[in-house]
């Protein structure tokens, strides 16, 4: 499929610079923009990266919800 449009003179540019920065041809990257705009998004994707996802802790430390029960409650907003 061929489909024509007209970008303006600034995202022409930017697209052009940003292909030149990254190795790869102009259509490459407007095709890989467009693959990871039409990608669905899911709850399970993550921001984070696999160090931080995999992080275990310190043995020695003791877990969050260990203090659970020394956090003070939320406080009620004032309506009036």
């Amino acid at each position: 499929m061929e489909i024509k449009i007209d970008l303006p003179p600034d995202l022409e540019q930017s697209l052009m610079y940003r292909a030149a920065q990254s190795k790869v041809s102009l259509q490459a990257l407007i095709l890989q923009a467009l693959r990871q705009a039409t990608q669905p998004t899911t709850a399970t994707t993550s921001q984070w990266s696999e160090l931080v996802l995999s992080y275990e802790g310190t043995p020695d430390f003791p877990a969050f919800e260990a203090y659970r029960e020394e956090l003070l409650p939320p406080r009620e907003p004032e309506l009036f």
